[in-house]
């Protein structure tokens, strides 16, 4: 397996890297939607990559190493030595979620499939339900990964691209075919619990209504004071924890999007269900770094002594909690993951990983995820 990064240079209008990658089999960026969005940028790629997959999605902020970068673009060209890969893509609204989840699949389905990274427009989309979807059609054992592009927090316009020009209302994903194809998986936080437990006492769909018997919103600016003028976007500094009655182990972070002052119900990114239990939610800063180092502790468990790529999927959110020292997290990844894999990646609406067993089926919020690509003997 051989990789090569290229970055969008903005002065020239094209990419600052190696040598062009003819033989390359997939090529993976990220960046803001004005570079993502220039004819440019996709036939610059084509011409260094003329026969590579090409996937990606728009993002806020760029992980490069351990740097951010909110106004570059970047691309990875991969050359695999013993490994496939297949790309799918299909059209998505919210209702369609997980009939698009089980589209997916099926173009990827395949005895030897290993892994799939799958991207996704995050707001036309029940990523839950994108990934429950997959996960009807897709063997038990095939591992998934990805997250919900972003356009930092904004909420306006993200975009998925699969070999064509970056869309509204898509979603694409590559599937990894042959035993020598490695996956490994990592996800956690670090969000510490605030307030007594609540009980969601009515919820629709990904419309919270109440909590406790009162109106959700009410609750969220009691709690958040001064900052609940700032609503929707104060709300990624305190999501909430929802976990299935009896097992609290079964548990996922969930944002707030958007709230109704007049109906006084919250907007979450994927649905929330009557009848679970939820907590408020705050970060200390050493705490989410510490989530962030936990998560590559889990990837560091499971990889190979080989060469690859480490994908690193964290939440605006967390970009914003942290500001100015936004690079602690990816530091504290980079200090566990061995030098051998290349650091990249995005700050996402939502972050998609089969590392956790949630009823949630994989999608999370407010959460480093890392999933390791590589190849082994």
């Amino acid at each position: 397996m051989k990789f090569e990064s290229f970055r969008w240079d903005s002065a020239s209008a094209d990419f600052a890297g190696g040598p062009a990658c003819s033989d390359a089999d997939l090529v993976l960026f990220f960046g803001p939607n004005p570079i993502i969005t220039d004819p440019r940028f996709l036939a610059a790629i084509k011409a260094r990559c003329p026969s590579a997959n090409v996937i990606g999605c728009t993002t806020g902020t760029l992980i490069d190493g351990a740097e951010l970068e909110d106004e570059a673009a970047l691309f990875i060209a991969v050359k695999f030595d013993r490994t496939r890969v297949k790309l799918a893509s299909t059209a998505l609204s919210v209702e369609t979620s997980r009939a698009a989840g089980r589209t997916l699949a099926e173009q990827l389905d395949a005895p030897d499939l290993a892994g799939v990274l799958v991207f996704s427009d995050s707001l036309n989309v029940d990523g839950s339900e994108l990934v429950a979807g997959m996960r009807e059609k897709l063997p038990g054992g095939v591992k998934i990964s990805g997250g919900l592009a972003s356009d930092g927090s904004a909420f306006q316009r993200t975009l998925v691209s699969a070999d064509c020009i970056p869309m509204e209302r898509m979603a694409g994903a590559v599937g990894f075919y042959g035993d020598h194809f490695l996956m490994s998986q990592g996800c956690a936080h670090g969000w510490d619990e605030f307030g007594p437990p609540r009980v969601i006492t009515r919820a629709e769909g990904n419309v919270l209504y109440e909590l406790d018997g009162q109106p959700a919103l009410d609750l969220y600016e009691k709690y958040l004071g001064e900052e609940a003028a700032e609503l929707p976007g104060s709300a990624l500094r305190f999501p909430l924890l929802v976990s299935e009655p009896g097992d609290a182990g079964r548990e996922v972070i969930r944002t707030v999007l958007d709230i109704d002052r007049e109906a006084r119900t919250l907007t979450f990114a994927s649905a929330v269900q009557t009848g679970w239990g939820a907590r408020l939610m705050r970060g200390a800063l050493d705490r989410l770094a510490q989530g962030a180092a936990s998560a590559a502790a889990e990837v560091a468990a499971a990889q190979s002594d080989s060469d690859g790529l480490a994908i690193l999927v964290s939440c605006v959110g967390r970009r914003i909690v942290f500001g100015q020292w936004a690079e602690d997290e990816t530091d504290a990844v980079a200090n566990i993951l061995a030098p051998r894999l290349r650091q990249f990646g995005f700050y996402s609406h939502g972050e998609i990983s089969s590392a956790s067993a949630d009823s949630f089926l994989g999608l999370h919020n407010q959460t480093m995820t890392i999933v390791a690509l590589q190849e082994v003997a």
